[in-house]
C-alpha cells in the first residue's frame, strides 16, 4: 500500500475510497495545459498558506513555487503525474515533510466538504478493503517459548477493524512476552493506536500523545482506555520491531511506548514522518496530503520528525525478529527461577536461535 492512500495519523479522509485505494495502483496519464498547471499551482499554494501546521515554512515553499512557475521550470510538464511529482518534490526541498504532497487521480476525485460524513458507499469501500488485508493485521503467532508475535502493517480505524484487533489481543493474552512487528507498518488513525495500545497499560489512564492542531491553536491529548475488551497485557515484557519503513502511526505507537518505557524497540531508525496530515481536493484530478498539526510528545516535548524512532536494540531490519526473540527468552531464562527442566528447554531455544541468528550475520561480526 503506498503513502498516498494511507489514512495517516489524524487524517480525515474526504476522498471516496474507491479514489484513494486506486493509488495503489498505476494509473492512466493525462495531458495537461498551462491553464490547469496554474490552476493547481494557485490551489495548492492557498491551502498550504491558509492550513500548514508550520505557516511560516508555508510562505518559503510559495517563494519556490513562484520562482520556479516564473522560470518557466514547470511549463514542459504536460504529463499529469509527472507534474504533480515535481510539485511535491519541491514542496518536500523546502519542508522536508514526508507527509506533504500532490497526487494526481486519473479517476474524478469527489467534491467533499472537511465536516461531511462518509457516504455508504464510501464506509462499504473501507470495510472491503479493511476485510481483504485483516484491518492491518497480517500475522498473529505463538513463537517458540510461548513468546506472542503480531504483524501490524495499518491501524486501520476502530470502527472498522476494533474487533480484529480485540481478537489478537486475545490470541495472544496468555504469552510470557510480546513481539509487534511494524517493519512495514504505513500509518493510521489515532484511535486505533489508543485502543491497541491500552493493552498494554493498568487501568488508570496514561498520556501516550498530544496533537496540535493549528486550526484550533490547542493540543489533543490521547490516553489508554480505562476498560479493554478481554485480559490487557500488562507486567510482561513487549518488544516493538521497526524498519526504515516504518512510517507515520506506526512511528508513533513505537515512540510512545518506548518514552514510557513500556517497550523495547529492536531495528532499524524509522522513516521520520510525525506531522499529520488532512486531505485537500485540488480539482477533478489532483488532491493533496497536507498536514494540518504536529505530534508533541508529553515526555519530550517533542515529535519523531525528520530524525525517526531510535531503536533500543539497533541490528537490521532483516535481523530484527530475531534478536526480540532471543532477547525474550535470555529475559525468561533470567526470571524462571530453579525449575531446571523448563530451563533446559529455554536455554535449548536460546541455543539454536542464536546459531540461526550467527550464521545470517556478515563473516567480520562472528
Amino acid at each position: 500500500m503506498k503513502r498516498e492512500m494511507v489514512m495517516v495519523l489524524g487524517a480525515v479522509i474526504l476522498l471516496s475510497a474507491s479514489v484513494v485505494f486506486a493509488q495503489n495502483q498505476a494509473e492512466p496519464d493525462m495531458t495537461i495545459d498551462a491553464a490547469t498547471r496554474s490552476q493547481v499551482i494557485d490551489a495548492v499554494l492557498n491551502d498550504l498558506n491558509e492550513h500548514y501546521v508550520f505557516p511560516d515554512v508555508a510562505k518559503k515553499i510559495e517563494g519556490l513555487i513562484r520562482e520556479h512557475q516564473k522560470s518557466q521550470k514547470y511549463d514542459r510538464l504536460t504529463s499529469a503525474s509527472a507534474f504533480a511529482k515535481a510539485l511535491t518534490a519541491d514542496m518536500r526541498e523546502v519542508s522536508r515533510d514526508k507527509h506533504l504532497n500532490v497526487v494526481y487521480s486519473y479517476k474524478p476525485v469527489p467534491e467533499r466538504k472537511i465536516s461531511a460524513e462518509p457516504t455508504e458507499e464510501e464506509r462499504q469501500g473501507r470495510r472491503n478493503y479493511g476485510e481483504a488485508i485483516n484491518y492491518g493485521f497480517e500475522r498473529v503467532e505463538r513463537l517458540p517459548g510461548n513468546i506472542g508475535y503480531l504483524r501490524v502493517n495499518l491501524f486501520f480505524p476502530v470502527e472498522y477493524g476494533g474487533e480484529t484487533a480485540i481478537a489478537a489481543m486475545r490470541f495472544v493474552a496468555d504469552t510470557e512476552a510480546l513481539i509487534i512487528d511494524l517493519r512495514d507498518n504505513d500509518g493510521g488513525q489515532p484511535e486505533m493506536l489508543v485502543l491497541f495500545a491500552s493493552y498494554f497499560f493498568g487501568t488508570e489512564p496514561v498520556q501516550l500523545n498530544g496533537i496540535y492542531r493549528r486550526s484550533t491553536d490547542s493540543i489533543q491529548q490521547y490516553w489508554t482506555m480505562p476498560y479493554v475488551p478481554g485480559k490487557r497485557y500488562t507486567g510482561k515484557d513487549v518488544y516493538i520491531l521497526t524498519s526504515k519503513r516504518t512510517f507515520s502511526g506506526g512511528e508513533a505507537f513505537a515512540y510512545d511506548l518506548k518514552n514510557l518505557k513500556r517497550a523495547t524497540v529492536v531495528g532499524e531508525i524509522t522513516e521520520g514522518a510525525a506531522n499529520p496530515r488532512d486531505v485537500y481536493r485540488i480539482n477533478e484530478h489532483f488532491w493533496m496530503g497536507l498536514p494540518t498539526a504536529r505530534a508533541v510528545n508529553p515526555i519530550t516535548k517533542t515529535n519523531w520528525e525528520g530524525t525517526g524512532v531510535k531503536p533500543d536494540i539497533e541490528v537490521s531490519a532483516e535481523l530484527a525478529l530475531k534478536t526480540a526473540h532471543l532477547a525474550a527468552l535470555k529475559k525468561k531464562l533470567d526470571q524462571s527461577g530453579t525449575d531446571e527442566g523448563r530451563n533446559s528447554g529455554i536455554r535449548k531455544l536460546i541455543e539454536t536461535l542464536q546459531k540461526e541468528l550467527d550464521a545470517t550475520l556478515p563473516t567480520k561480526n562472528k
